[in-house]
């Protein structure tokens, strides 16, 4: 069954237009794998999956999909299948050595990855961080560490100096949320803390480099287009009570407005203040003016909704799951009118330039038979959140361009291998790549309007 992935999309809308963005995203640990070849180092990624208990499937991205020897197949099936950018992340320990010197043989890597996105005509949006941090910076305290936010504007100065002629997007960050709360309060990613206060000092210390580093970049090369990549949310409570509605509110402005107010030169609000820490006393007038840079645009990472209810625990809310509601095979609530509600309100509250839907996708529970996947859920997962994007679009938000997560199956975090994000099957044991039918049906409308 071929699905028309427009089909809720106005036919003036400026999703059928050429200047919108059509693009593909994937992310240096999850897909390059080498990870012990010329001169990369530990990041923290390689440190958290060699512990025991911490990846669902005991695996690692070691090798992953193998994209360090495979990029040239890998850009000509992205040009193959209609798109035109590339959204992908540099690997911080594969360019920078422990002394934070180049490492020339990494750097060589990316210079021939984005020369090849250029001869395909795809345009590279080329992201800092995604989360794989230098292991060694970690042992020194990591992002609450005050050094480390300038050793990441270091590195910014220096990847516009080797790139910026050829790539003309860049964003800092890739959904800052994930590298601080999900990582050092609930643990659940590397390097796995539970302590809230030093996730706020963690998400502090990201905004601050995010801010160093446009000013470094913006001195580099004035006309780029810089921005950072967030994972903002649309939170619901559980009940009509006043506690839970409360609950909402503190979770939703952790996600969103403890990125966004500093990121126009606001403090985050008070609710988010905890007994020995308040936002007031983390980010000071200083930290503020260093994080509230010009930006030329704001990624969006979209997934689900959330709902939760209050709790007694230090967050104040906890997730609330509820029944009869179409998922996702990560368990993931499928809810497409949350990214047109999410649009409005961020561009009611922040407004920017532009925005881009950096990451938007499903994880299904896909087969490959007889070489192909035909993997409905995904395909009607992005029908209705591309008409999603249109209603907002038509409500006045400026969104730009759309980038499917992920070019292709890779290593999830920590579900490891057992998720398939991609709209590529890869079979891990041979490493072959097989478009499934949602890459097939981006490929019927992208080709016509090409």
């Amino acid at each position: 069954m071929q699905i028309d992935l427009l089909a809720g999309v106005r036919s003036d809308s400026p999703m059928r237009t050429e200047e919108f963005v059509w693009g593909v995203a994937t992310s240096s640990y999850q897909i390059e794998g080498a990870v012990d070849l010329d001169g990369r180092i530990d990041s923290i990624w390689d440190s958290f999956c060699r512990q025991p208990g911490k990846i669902l499937d005991a695996s690692s991205g070691a090798e992953a999909c193998d994209h360090y020897h495979r990029y040239l197949d890998d850009l000509d099936l992205i040009k193959s299948l209609g798109f035109t950018s590339y959204r992908f992340s540099v690997a911080w320990p594969r360019v920078l050595d422990e002394q934070q010197q180049p490492n020339e043989a990494g750097l060589a890597f990316y210079e021939r990855l984005i020369n090849a996105m250029l001869e395909r005509d795809l345009e590279p949006m080329l992201t800092l961080y995604h989360w794989d941090l230098p292991d060694y910076l970690q042992h020194q305290g990591g992002w609450s560490n005050p050094e480390v936010p300038h050793m990441f504007a270091s590195y910014a100065r220096l990847l516009i100096q080797r790139f910026g002629d050829r790539v003309s997007k860049w964003s800092t960050l890739n959904e800052p949320w994930c590298s601080s709360f999900l990582s050092f309060d609930l643990g659940l990613h590397a390097p796995g803390m539970t302590d809230r206060y030093e996730a706020l000092r963690v998400g502090r210390g990201l905004l601050l480099g995010h801010g160093l580093a446009i000013a470094a970049m913006r001195r580099e090369k004035p006309d780029a287009e810089l921005g950072v990549v967030i994972n903002p949310d649309l939170v619901f409570a559980a009940s009509d009570s006043a506690s839970d509605k409360l609950a909402a509110e503190r979770a939703q402005t952790e996600r969103n407005d403890f990125w966004m107010n500093p990121l126009t030169g606001q403090c985050p609000p008070a609710c988010l203040d905890l007994p020995q820490l308040k936002m007031s006393e983390l980010f000071s007038e200083s930290d503020l003016l260093t994080i509230a840079q010009p930006l030329d645009f704001i990624g969006i990472n979209f997934y689900t909704r959330s709902i939760v209810k209050v709790s007694d625990n230090i967050r104040g809310y906890e997730p609330v799951i509820i029944p009869d509601v179409e998922r996702t095979h990560i368990g993931w609530e499928v809810y497409p009118d949350a990214l047109e509600s999410l649009l409005k309100l961020l561009h009611q509250n922040w407004p920017m330039p532009a925005w881009y839907i950096t990451e938007n996708g499903a994880a299904t529970d896909d087969a490959l038979v007889d070489g192909e996947c035909d993997d409905q859920q995904r395909q009607r997962y992005f029908q209705s959140h591309l008409a999603a994007v249109d209603c907002a679009q038509a409500e006045g938000v400026p969104v730009k361009g759309y980038y499917a997560w992920s070019l292709m199956d890779n290593f999830e975090w920590a579900e490891g291998y057992t998720q398939r994000f991609g709209i590529v099957y890869v079979d891990y044991e041979t490493q072959r790549r097989y478009p499934k039918g949602s890459a097939l049906a981006f490929k019927r409308f992208l080709t016509a309007q090409g």
